[in-house]
């Protein structure tokens, strides 16, 4: 009797066994069953390289093509690769018709979804924050490595209008994306492949109210967060006061507004690079209660150009959210002593050379007026000569025509 108990449960722990592997075993034929429950799938299918995309068929036979397929049915392919979402797909027997490989495996992902950290109501203009965005396939993080690499997650910022879906479509605002995800576990994503999405979000829009959308899409896989958010003025100032004194350092200042930054929660880390290359390293903090600080940069006389960049870090005061500003890339230029002698000499010579280049085209400038006037009596007076010749020839031709057609006077004398 104990055996016989020992054989059932080990069939039941094969059975569950089984069950648990079945979406990510090589499926007999490529077939897939779809349980009812399931409102959105999708299929990551591996095959040859360089074959034709495979086709899908439904339970009732109707086929789904890579380049012919209805809405609800979303298509990626690669050159050894299907992914597929279908939303609302038929519940039964599904087959997958091509040459997949069969020690790759069919991957099902069913009930996919999208969560997003919630992204403060309140921005600064000039801050970076840190932003998550998790995928899940029924509750549980995705790690189908395949799907997340082809997983294009991206944050856009639209500039909030009332009525949007109202406008047409030139009117309507346009989208500015700010920053794309990865899952690799570089920068400020904490482990590669774990379907936590992290990015590093400069907010660089103006101040005013904007719609915040998260997005993903790969071809077949599409959704959406979305918030509403107002950006506010920097309320951190940066200012650097270059030293022309090797007794006294070159300083950068950061200022926090009052009654926005927490007193005593400013901190800032400078990198300072100079002309051949040296890095130097400054960092500090502002003391209690104080909404500034100073960070100080040695001084040097070496002629160059110089570089320095950074972060600055506050507190803000209602929520006390901590705040990261990255500082854009800064330059100066530490040049020669001027000889003032030297230069006003220089600049004398400069001036008097030209005065006389000014001259000179006065001069030129005064020979072409004469010149030009010169030109114009000569040419008005030959036209006065020649209108007076005119006239002349056609009163001459007058007198003469008058004197021909006069008849000469006959007298007659009276006869005797």
């Amino acid at each position: 009797m104990l055996r016989i108990w020992i054989a059932i449960v080990a069939i039941l722990f094969s059975a569950l066994g089984y069950s648990a592997e079945e979406s990510s075993m090589s499926l007999l034929d490529n077939r897939f069953r779809i349980d009812p429950s399931i409102k959105q799938i999708t299929f990551v299918i591996y095959r040859a390289k360089r074959s034709q995309p495979v086709v899908l068929v439904r339970p009732d036979g109707k086929k789904y093509y890579a380049w012919r397929s209805p809405d609800n049915v979303r298509w990626y392919q690669e050159s050894s690769m299907d992914i597929i979402s279908i939303d609302n797909p038929m519940p039964g027997p599904w087959q997958a018709i091509g040459k997949v490989t069969p020690k790759n495996k069919i991957k099902l992902i069913s009930h996919l979804e999208l969560s997003t950290d919630k992204m403060p109501s309140r921005l600064y203009q000039g801050e970076s924050i840190k932003f998550n965005a998790r995928l899940t396939s029924n509750d549980q993080p995705l790690v189908l490595r395949d799907f997340l690499d082809r997983v294009k997650l991206k944050v856009t910022f639209t500039k909030y209008i009332e009525n949007e879906d109202e406008l047409i479509k030139e009117a309507k605002p346009v989208a500015e994306v700010i920053g794309e995800f990865a899952d690799d576990g570089q920068k400020l994503d904490e482990v590669a492949g774990d379907g936590i999405f992290t990015v590093a979000l400069p907010i660089t829009s103006a101040p005013g109210k904007y719609r915040v959308r998260v997005t993903s899409g790969n071809g077949v896989f599409l959704r959406a967060q979305e918030q509403e958010v107002l950006v506010y003025p920097t309320p951190l100032q940066t200012t650097f006061i270059q030293s022309r004194d090797a007794m006294s350092p070159n300083k950068i200042v950061i200022a926090g507004e009052q009654g926005m930054i927490l007193p005593g929660s400013i901190a800032g880390h400078i990198e300072h690079t100079s002309p051949e290359g040296q890095l130097t390293s400054v960092q500090g903090s502002a003391e209690a209660e104080s909404n500034k600080l100073e960070l100080e940069i040695p001084y040097s006389e070496a002629i160059g150009l110089y570089t320095w960049t950074g972060d600055a870090f506050a507190t803000e005061m209602g929520s006390e959210r901590p705040l990261v500003f990255p500082m854009t890339e800064h330059t100066y230029s530490v040049v020669a002593e001027v000889d003032m002698a030297e230069t006003r000499r220089l600049q004398e010579e400069e001036r008097l050379i030209q005065q006389k280049r000014l001259e000179e085209l006065q001069l030129i400038q005064m020979r072409e007026e004469k010149r030009t006037r010169t030109m114009i009596i000569i040419g008005v007076g030959n036209v006065v000569v020649i209108i007076l010749g005119l006239v002349a020839w056609f009163v001459m031709r007058k007198l003469k025509a008058s004197k021909q057609a006069i008849p000469e006077m006959q007298l007659e004398m009276p006869k005797k």
